[in-house]
């Protein structure tokens, strides 16, 4: 049979920003890299995931909740939203649930732009947050890092016009790792002109709340501030696959999320889930413990071959290899290590590397010392 005669014609139609919108190029699979290259033992670094996984109580909550699979999960997500909210000491009414916290970014996009407002980020940033302008036809303004790497606040502000729907500020930023104090969020906060909002996505939070001088979201939202904080449960949780987020704002913004959000799009597994989650910290300091070990081995082990890395507050750290990042990258696949390539994030001559547990970053290390001495002969 010939080609069905509409094909031509339908995508004539879709509309042009969708066409021109970047694919979320995500980690390579494991199982992937062992199709293609033939190796038995290969170390994902690539995906700020947890090392530890989840914690055994959410896994048998999980577990549990698979045998009600055949019921649709409750639509308001009554458990979770409340055991959030008790655990930040918020009413429920502050507390909107996602298909992990990017779909609350979509969501943010629906709610607030329309073609003619704009967005402001730093660049380079999260693809994700050019996605909720482009599919609502909102304009993103893009605001370059400090040399340092981390958000250069005064210079966002002095980007802000009435058209400012939105400022996205991850902190700690993906996918540099850098944080930006309270008192620069302060600042900023003075010059928002209303009608705008930040969103502080705080996917690691959990890495840095402790941290001194630290801009938490929460604070914000107790304060009454234009600010929503957007969490997940996929880093210090554990819970990647199963994909649950929240956000944290007042009723008026997390109402017109509810409204806008999809039905049951928070899965009856992972409402289970992240409910016992939530209520053992004891594993998320554990995951914390393993993740300062391993930022600070990167670091020395950069610092020792003479190579810069950036500072870095969340599960994953960028390392300066001073040669074509993606030569690196192939290298270290090849020994059954995957890692990220900075070139598609906006960082060229750099790879960025998720923390492991010890005995992943043993693997890492030898294979990394391997190929830098390697690829300096051809750099």
């Amino acid at each position: 049979m010939g080609r069905p005669r509409y094909t031509g014609l339908m995508s004539q139609t879709i509309r042009p920003s969708i066409q021109t919108l970047p694919k979320y190029v995500a980690g390579k699979p494991i199982e992937e890299v062992q199709r293609e290259l033939g190796l038995d033992r290969v170390v994902k670094l690539a995906s700020n995931e947890n090392p530890l996984g989840a914690s055994p109580h959410a896994i048998a909550a999980m577990q549990e909740a698979v045998t009600k699979i055949h019921l649709y999960p409750d639509a308001s997500g009554y458990e979770l939203r409340h055991a959030i909210a008790k655990f930040y000491s918020l009413e429920s009414n502050q507390v909107v649930l996602g298909n992990g916290s990017d779909e609350l970014l979509t969501l943010l996009g629906s709610v607030y732009l329309v073609p003619g407002t704009e967005i402001i980020v730093g660049d380079p940033t999260f693809v994700r947050y050019n996605a909720a302008a482009t599919i609502t036809g909102a304009k993103e303004v893009r605001v370059p890092l400090r040399d340092d790497m981390t958000h250069d606040l005064p210079a966002m502000a002095k980007a802000l016009t009435e058209k400012t729907r939105l400022v996205f500020l991850p902190n700690p930023h993906n996918p540099t790792g850098t944080v930006v104090k309270k008192a620069e969020v302060d600042a900023f906060l003075n010059d928002l002109p209303k009608g705008a909002m930040l969103v502080l996505d705080e996917a690691y939070v959990e890495y840095a709340a402790d941290l001194p001088d630290f801009p938490n979201g929460l604070d914000y939202v107790k304060d009454g501030k234009p600010v929503i904080a957007l969490r997940t449960f996929s880093k210090g949780y554990g819970l990647a696959g199963i994909r649950i987020g929240y956000g944290l704002a007042s009723p008026e913004v997390i109402d017109a999320m509810d409204r806008a959000r999809p039905p049951f799009n928070a899965n009856a597994v992972a409402q289970a889930g992240a409910v016992a989650a939530l209520e053992d910290q004891s594993h998320v300091a554990a995951s914390r413990k393993v993740n300062q070990e391993g930022l600070d081995r990167v670091a020395k082990i950069a610092a020792d071959m003479g190579l810069r890395s950036i500072p870095s507050a969340a599960n994953f750290i960028c390392v300066d290899v001073q040669r074509d990042d993606k030569e690196v990258f192939d290298e270290l696949l090849k020994r059954g290590v995957i890692v990220r390539a900075g070139g598609p994030l906006g960082l060229p001559q750099i790879i960025r590397v998720s923390i492991g547990t010890r005995e992943e970053m043993d693997i890492f290390e030898s294979a990394f010392r391997e190929v830098m001495a390697a690829t300096a002969l051809t750099s």
